[in-house]
């Protein structure tokens, strides 16, 4: 069996946004909305970011394709780092990877019809005639379960489901290889939800698509993801395959998260532990020293609030950032040579 083929590699990508005050505005601090990062997708697989609300997933995902300039990293996608390309070669670059924004109600312009819609990125991208614009409109509109006689339109009379269809077929329009999901059932009916997941899933299968899927239902990211990343306060915190994730989380954050999952079973429900995290989220202004985590954490240590943790495989595909599981071996102590280090000043001030 031949090894996957990466088609999107994500290596320390940062996007900080400034904060300007005082009365020459000048730049007093910034805002780490993505703080170093580092993830791959490969092809045909599905990529799920998960975390709540604030987490900067979406931030992510928009940076990935070069909406946001990164403030620092690279982004190579088929074999070609974006994160530098000048604006037109990315042009140039655009048709291959696209996005299905998050509300298809303000993604979609009122003033245009859904033949419109769909066919804008053949205007900008291609020199074709208006008959085989037509045609691809027509086959995309087949694709995503619209009826063809709705072509012209507007997106004020369909309902969310369709809406969200339109945004898909839109994306559709230039054969992209890479297409990032930014919470595209969040602003649906939840009976509606499952029909646009299973959609974006034969449409994977029918045209070899890789997507980055990013929401805060875990339950639909169980469904569709292949591997998921849990975002918390701007980093990366635990990645894995979806049924490890799952079934044997190893960050105290992806626990709590999963134990809010509401289980179908009743009496499952009650067997359940919840964990209730205590505070509120920090400042991604102003994140605290160590694990961002640690003001939250139920398993908070001391080396916690000093140094931050490496990602390290604890398993095959597994990574985690926690001092949990930064265990030596051979000693049994937390961290590395520089941890051990933090810990013995730690025990000096104690003893003192």
């Amino acid at each position: 069996m031949s090894p996957r083929r990466k088609l999107v590699e994500v290596r320390n990508l940062k996007l900080y946004f400034p904060i300007y005050g005082g009365l020459l505005r000048r730049q007093v601090g910034s805002v780490k909305a993505v703080d170093d990062v580092s993830f791959d997708i490969y092809e045909g697989e599905t990529l799920g970011i998960v975390g709540e609300s604030g987490c900067g997933k979406s931030t992510c995902g928009r940076a990935v394709l070069r909406l946001y300039d990164a403030t620092a990293g690279s982004i190579t996608i088929d074999g070609e780092n974006i994160a530098d390309l000048p604006p037109e070669t990315l042009r140039k670059k655009r048709p291959s990877m696209q996005m299905v924004f998050q509300d298809p109600q303000a993604s979609l312009n009122p003033r245009m019809t859904v033949a419109g819609i769909i066919g804008e990125p053949l205007d900008e991208h291609t020199d074709w005639d208006r008959k085989k614009k037509l045609e691809r409109i027509y086959e995309l509109m087949d694709a995503v379960g619209l009826n063809r006689d709705f072509a012209h339109r507007y997106p004020h009379a369909f309902s969310g489901g369709q809406r969200q269809r339109i945004g898909i077929a839109r994306a559709l329009a230039l054969n992209p290889r890479f297409i990032v999901c930014d919470e595209p059932i969040a602003a649906l009916d939840v009976s509606i939800q499952a029909q646009v997941v299973n959609l974006l899933e034969e449409l994977q299968d029918q045209f070899g698509l890789t997507y980055m899927f990013i929401s805060h239902d875990l339950s639909m990211v169980r469904h569709i993801a292949d591997r998921v990343a849990v975002m918390y306060l701007g980093k990366i915190v635990e990645l894995a395959p979806v049924v490890d994730l799952y079934d044997h989380p190893a960050h105290p954050y992806t626990e709590a998260l999963l134990s809010a999952v509401p289980e179908p079973d009743p009496s499952a429900e009650r067997r359940k532990d919840r964990i209730v995290l205590t505070g509120d989220v920090p400042s991604p202004a102003n994140p605290p020293q160590g694990c961002n985590f640690c003001t939250r954490c139920p398993r908070v240590m001391d080396i916690c609030r000093q140094i931050e943790p490496e990602t390290r495989e604890i398993l095959p595909g597994h990574f985690v950032a926690c001092h949990l599981h930064n265990q030596d071996k051979t000693t049994g102590r937390t961290g590395g040579a520089q941890a051990e280090h933090t810990q013995n000043q730690i025990q000096q001030g104690e003893d003192a």
